[in-house]
Parts: structure tokens; C-alpha cells; sequence
């Protein structure tokens, strides 16, 4: 069966970006009889607005995209991170590293695909904690020299190599959170999804995840990465970019947006949003979404 989710982080409310990756996936796995799961990525305290994640599911559920089962909470589920991690130390597949941002920065070994690339100081220096003992180490893994391809069901073949395009990346950070690229991999296996319908600015996060679910014997999901809805900046519509969160007196109007930026043809008129989505589940492919951004503004 298709199990797919949404996995919005409670840093904010939902804006056009996200409701375009809310219903995809939704109209995706819908379309497919399959499962629609949502889960809570809270795992950076310091960056999540108190009353973010109640808010997120209430717009959904205004917006009619009801999920199937309970909503998980990333906060919820460290043991599960936990124990992935002590695998990989028991195969040495991991080191402890003590640099900072600043030495990081100083060393490294160029730029890739997402920031510096390591230098590697600390993969030299192995578990001897005698070398640094005023503070807690980050973990990062170790990658190889292999190429990580994979086809994409929107953006098509893609492949990187690890160790040129990003270097030994962190799994847990020095200050104690989880890093995204090991949560992600362990609650997709652990929730039994085989299908990632998400935003583009993750696509070059993919390979990583592909590593590790190749080390940690977890199946590898299908992979459908959106177009990226950017302002008339060239800027992805994001927090960050101040995207102003989605106004629940439009709702039609923002969800028939979407269904024209994801390809779908101008719906007819409908008595309610639930009837608006079963339509768009009937005409739904995927194969019709552009790769290309979209300038909404």
C-alpha cells in the first residue's frame, strides 16, 4: 500500500509553500488509495513558536486535507534516534567532532551543494576524547567516494558524491538536537513510508538520507520533489522570506492556486473544499507538475 506524509516543522505558520506540499502529497497518495500521514518535525526547540504545531493542524483540517492514524511528534521519539546512532558507532561508521563553526569554516574543503563542505580534522583524530574534554561532541558520519543516484518522479535523474558535494555531515549536534538528516531516515522506515512527496529545497538533502538508509538496512522510499513557489525576488517562499501565512477566509481560492501551480486543469465549481479535493484526486498526475519555481508574487 502507498503511505505517504506531510512533515511540516512547528517554526511557524502555514504559508502557500507549504499548503502546495500539503496537498500534493495528499492528492498523491489519495489518488493511489494509500495512506496520508502528518508528522510534527519539532526538533529544534529554540526556532518553534509556541502554538505552531496546533495551529498547522488546524489550518489542514480547515483546508479538508484530513490525515489517516495520529499525528507524530518528532520530540516524542529520541530513543528511536538514539538507537540508529549507537548502530552506526558499534560499526564505527561514526566520530565524535569537536570543531567549531569558526574552525569548520576555516577548514574546509570548498563549498557544496548545501554550505561548506568538511574538512574532516576530526576524522582523524578518532574517539580519543582526551583531545577535547571542555564540551560535548557533535557526531558526525563518515561518507564515502561513491556516487548516490536516484530518479526523482518530478525533477528527474539525480546523483552527487557524497564526500566532494557535502563531506562527513552531523547526525547529532553538539548542543544535544537531532539533525534532520537522521530523524528523517528513521521515522520514514518507522512509519512504513514509501513514498516522499516534499519541496525542492530538499532535494539535495536526498542522498544523504539514501546513505543512510543504505547503512541502516531501511528501505528507500520513491521521491517526487516539488517546484519551489518563490516571491518576485527569486526568493523561495519561506519563514525566513517572511511568506505571510495562509488566510482561511480564501481557502478556495489559495487551494484552486495550488491545483493550477501543480499542473491540474481549472476546476468547476464546487459546493465545498472536500468536494474541490475529490476532484483534483480524480485528475490528479504526477507526472504533470513542472520541475521549474514558480513566481507567485
Amino acid at each position: 500500500m502507498y503511505v505517504g506524509r506531510f512533515a511540516p516543522s512547528p517554526t511557524g505558520l502555514l504559508h502557500i509553500g507549504s499548503l502546495l506540499t500539503a496537498v500534493a502529497s495528499y492528492l498523491d497518495a489519495r489518488s493511489r488509495h494509500g495512506r496520508w500521514l502528518v508528522r510534527m518535525e519539532d526538533l529544534d526547540p529554540p526556532r518553534e513558536k509556541p502554538g505552531a504545531s496546533a495551529a498547522i493542524l488546524a489550518t489542514l483540517e480547515a483546508f479538508a486535507l484530513h490525515w489517516d492514524g495520529e499525528v507524530v511528534y518528532q520530540s516524542k521519539r529520541h530513543h528511536l534516534y538514539a538507537a540508529a546512532l549507537a548502530q552506526l558507532r558499534a560499526r564505527e561508521l561514526v566520530y565524535p567532532c569537536y570543531c567549531s563553526r569558526k574552525t569548520v569554516h576555516a577548514q574546509a574543503q570548498g563549498m557544496g551543494v548545501d554550505g561548506v563542505v568538511y574538512g574532516g580534522r576530526c576524522a582523524l583524530l578518532g574517539t580519543d576524547k582526551r583531545l577535547c574534554t571542555d564540551k560535548a561532541p557533535a557526531w558526525r558520519l563518515r561518507v564515502g567516494t561513491e556516487l548516490i543516484s536516484f530518479f526523482d518522479a518530478v525533477q528527474g535523474w539525480q546523483q552527487q558524491c557524497l564526500n566532494t558535494d557535502v563531506g562527513d555531515f552531523v547526525l547529532l549536534r553538539a548542543d544535544g538536537f537531532w539533525a534532520y538528516q537522521l530523524a528523517v531516515v528513521v521515522d520514514d522506515a518507522a512509519q512504513g513510508i514509501n513514498h516522499v512527496v516534499r519541496g525542492q529545497d530538499l532535494l539535495v538533502s536526498t542522498p544523504r538520507q539514501i546513505y543512510l538508509q543504505q547503512l541502516l538496512g531501511l528501505p528507500q522510499p520513491s521521491y517526487a520533489h516539488l517546484p519551489l513557489l518563490t516571491n518576485a525576488l527569486g526568493q523561495k517562499w519561506s519563514k525566513q522570506t517572511q511568506a505571510p501565512a495562509l488566510d482561511l477566509r480564501r481557502r478556495e481560492t489559495l487551494l484552486r492556486q495550488v491545483l493550477v501551480y501543480l499542473g491540474l486543469p481549472q476546476a468547476p465549481q464546487v459546493d465545498n473544499l472536500a468536494d474541490l479535493l475529490d476532484w483534483a484526486v480524480q485528475h490528479w498526475q504526477l507526472g504533470l507538475v513542472s520541475p521549474q519555481a514558480i513566481v507567485t508574487a
